[in-house]
């Protein structure tokens, strides 16, 4: 139960931050861009890059610690940076096949996927 409850306000907070951000960066540089989107996949993969690295050198995260920073925080601020953990994972595991298939077809999929939610909606709500 802790460790769902860390998750859960980890997720807030984040939700939170990214919704800030992005708004904050669009305010900045306008929105004909998904400026912001871009500077919180890039600074939550940054952070998460840090978090991991510093926690496996220095050992001071407790599981309950890294679900809520990890998963939590900055799962919700950018669940691209889960992806950019999962790439680093499967690169330095020494897998270049898996680690470039998971790219292309997280990718690939992902966006085609979204267009056929969106196709979908559509198809019944048009």
């Amino acid at each position: 139960m802790k460790m769902l409850l860390a998750v859960a306000l980890g997720g807030a907070i984040g939700a939170v931050a990214r919704y800030k951000t992005i708004g904050w960066v669009g305010h900045i540089v306008g929105h004909g861009f998904p400026w912001g989107t871009f500077t919180v996949n890039v600074f939550g993969s940054f952070m998460m890059g840090v978090l991991i690295e510093t926690g496996a050198l220095k050992q001071f995260l407790t599981p309950e610690l890294r679900a809520f920073l990890a998963v939590g925080t900055l799962g919700a601020f950018t669940t691209f940076s889960s992806f950019a953990l999962d790439v680093a994972t499967l690169w330095e595991r020494g897998d270049a096949g898996a680690t470039a298939a998971y790219v292309a077809a997280s990718t690939a999929f992902s966006i085609l996927a979204l267009f056929a939610g969106l196709w979908t909606v559509r198809q019944v709500l048009a």
